[in-house]
């Protein structure tokens, strides 16, 4: 009977692609996964213990693509943990608060550290980099103006984004890559 049955197509596997987040401690990369997976604000701070990990769907065309954020803490205590997931990385999210100079400034050293976990034969050409200038809504002062991010990200070949965790301003847009 199953020989007569006609053969249903499989719906094409899903795509995953792995993402990581990184920047120093506080600049919102948490937040910022929270908001583009669960669509919400955690207002209260709660630091990242090694990993956290968020997961969401999108299509492309008639394709689902399983998008897997590994959220890592920007402690340096934490580097033992965050050294196993530079690895098989197809996008970076790079995180820096516009408030906080040290934030911005420190986004060499999270490049470096990748490309050393990487090793010798670890090729970052193939990674998608986006520069996230979170916290655009502050009412603090703003110590890194857009054009000094944009430049710095542009010199790398990286993209750029003006977001806001709590509003949601610029965040499906940087996922995106519009």
């Amino acid at each position: 009977m199953e020989a007569n049955m006609p053969k249903r197509k499989e719906p094409g596997k899903s795509l995953r692609i792995k993402v990581i987040s990184m920047g120093n401690a506080e600049v919102g990369k948490s937040c910022i996964i929270k908001r583009y997976c669960e669509k919400r604000f955690v207002s209260k701070y709660l630091a990242t213990i090694g990993i956290d990990y968020g997961v969401t769907k999108v299509q492309v065309r008639d394709r689902e693509i399983k998008v897997n954020i590994f959220d890592m803490a920007g402690h340096p205590f934490f580097y033992e943990v965050r050294n196993e997931f530079y690895k098989d990385t197809q996008g970076v999210i790079l995180v820096y608060d516009v408030g906080q100079k040290d934030s911005f400034d420190a986004l060499d050293a999270w490049l470096a550290e990748m490309k050393h976990d990487l090793g010798p034969h670890g090729n970052m050409e193939n990674i998608v980099f986006a520069v996230c200038a979170n916290k655009i809504d502050c009412t603090k002062p703003r110590c890194v103006d857009e054009s000094e991010g944009r430049l710095w990200a542009e010199s790398k070949g990286f993209l750029y984004f003006e977001t806001s965790a709590q509003t949601g301003e610029g965040i499906h847009e940087m996922f995106q890559g519009r």
